[in-house]
This record gives C-alpha cells, sequence and structure tokens, in this order.
C-alpha cells in the first residue's frame, strides 16, 4: 500500500552486504595489477565479471524468496549426505580464503594509516568481528545501515580520486571492448573473475533476503523478486564502480608513468601521494 520508493526501501540492504565481498582487498590487488600492466584494456573483464556476479546473485536471492531456504538448507534437502559433506568442506575452505584476505586487508590498511605492525593489526581486526556481532544483536536494518555508510565513504572517496587523476576517457570506452594485449593479461583476467565471483556470497545473499517480511501470495512473491532484483543491481553496480575505479585510477597514474610492476596496496599507497603531488 506504499509508494514504489518505499518499497523500494524496505527491501534495500540484504545487496549492499553482498556487495563488500565484490571490493574486498583482493579485488583490489588484481585491479591494480591490471591496470598498471595493461591500463584500460582489462575493463571489459571487470565488466563481464559483474554480469555474472549479478546472475548468480539474483538466483541466489530468488532461491531464498521463494522457497524460504537459504543455499544450504536446500543443498542439504537436495543432495546426499556424502555430497553435502563435500560441499560443506569446499564451503569452508573458500570462505576461511576469503576471510583471509578481508583480514589481511584491514591489518594493511591498519599499518599504512597509523604504522601500527601487521601482526598487531590482524588482532585489531578481530574487534570489527565483535562490532558486526554486536550490530546484529541491534537488527539486521542497523547492521545494513551501517555498512552501507561505509560503501558509501568508499564510493564517494574514489569519486574525488578520479576527479584528480584525471582519466582519458575514450581509452576507458575502448577498455570495455573485449581484448587481450598479452597472454599474461590472461592470468590478470582470470585473477579479476576469481575475486569477483565467490560461493560464500551466494549462501549469505539467499540468507538474509528471507529478513524481509511480505505477502507469500504469488503476487507478493513476484514484488518482492523485482525489488531484490532492484537491490542487486544498485548495489553490484555500485561495487563494479568501485573496482573499475580502482582500474583506471592505476592505468592513470601508474601504466601512463611507466610504473608497471605496481601490484600491492602498500606500493599504490606510496606511489598514488606521488602522482598526486605531481
Amino acid at each position: 500500500k506504499k509508494s514504489k520508493f518505499r518499497k523500494i526501501l524496505a527491501f534495500l540492504g540484504p545487496a549492499y552486504l553482498v556487495s563488500v565481498g565484490y571490493m574486498d582487498p583482493g579485488n583490489w590487488a588484481t585491479d591494480i595489477a591490471g591496470g598498471s600492466q595493461f591500463g584500460y584494456s582489462l575493463l571489459w573483464v571487470l565488466l563481464m565479471s559483474n554480469l555474472m556476479a549479478l546472475l548468480l546473485q539474483s538466483l541466489s536471492a530468488r532461491l531464498g524468496i521463494v522457497t524460504q531456504r537459504d543455499l544450504a538448507q536446500a543443498s542439504r534437502e537436495t543432495y546426499s549426505p556424502f555430497v553435502n559433506y563435500i560441499l560443506y568442506f569446499l564451503a569452508e575452505i573458500a570462505i576461511a580464503a576469503c576471510d583471509l584476505a578481508e583480514v589481511l586487508g584491514m591489518a594493511i590498511g591498519i599499518n599504512l594509516l597509523f604504522d601500527i605492525p601487521l601482526i598487531e593489526g590482524v588482532l585489531i581486526t578481530v574487534l570489527d568481528t565483535f562490532l558486526l556481532l554486536f550490530l546484529i544483536n541491534k537488527g539486521i536494518r542497523k547492521m545494513e545501515a551501517f555498512i552501507i555508510v561505509l560503501v558509501a565513504i568508499i564510493g564517494f572517496s574514489f569519486v574525488f580520486e578520479m576527479f584528480f587523476a584525471q582519466p582519458e576517457l575514450d581509452k576507458v570506452v575502448l577498455g570495455l571492448i573485449p581484448s587481450l594485449p598479452t597472454e599474461a593479461a590472461l592470468y590478470i583476467a582470470i585473477g579479476i573473475i576469481g575475486a569477483t565471483v565467490m560461493p560464500h556470497n551466494l549462501y549469505l545473499h539467499s540468507s538474509l533476503v528471507q529478513t524481509r517480511k511480505f505477502d507469500r501470495s504469488p503476487k507478493g512473491i513476484r514484488q518482492a523478486l523485482k525489488y531484490n532484483l532492484i537491490d542487486s543491481t544498485i548495489a553490484l553496480n555500485l561495487a563494479f564502480f568501485v573496482n573499475a575505479a580502482i582500474l583506471i585510477l592505476a592505468a592513470a597514474t601508474f601504466y601512463k608513468n611507466g610504473l608497471f610492476e605496481v601490484a600491492e596496496i602498500q606500493d599504490a599507497h606510496k606511489f598514488f601521494g606521488t602522482n598526486f603531488r605531481h
């Protein structure tokens, strides 16, 4: 009975929690390496991987909305115990590998900002787990609002950095046309895809969409599917903008100035400052 805008706001949130996984340090490292080595030519890989992510996440959301089961529950009900154990161990390994990048990424960020050693930085990252558990305890909407604010800060930061870097727009557009400049670019392209599509996000999204209460009639379910698709499209396109901005910045600052070997966040931190000052 509410306006369309109010309905969209009611469903807004789950995809933003998911989108954080699409702009983690693993993505940033592959984007920096791609931009510094090959300029704008791998932008199309980011676009394709974003479309792939949107397809998988929307299917995951549909599973949760229609069946009221998340991916783990649906797998348990569908497959034999033997297959489920294999899926479980593979999912745990994938989640642990992804979490390792997040923990190290935050530790590196703390080290660059406050010159705190990495070991102490890793210990500090334990605190953000308790912060998120506290926010979940206060309600999923508060958790979602917190994450949306963080994502918005990242987005605005890159808008300003793009303004300072002044990328060549014609080359940005050409970068959206599929091409592989060298064989080495294939490995970076595979890394970009691998850092984009992650299994734990499929489990997460199919669970998060069930936090919304809506009419379980066919019409209500179709409406929920539509608004969750809007939510996913906005959030994942924002993640695409962030990843594309990192690659474009690397191309406009490192590749343009002959710094082809920049592939780590620490190097990017050092050279970004130098290039922007010049």
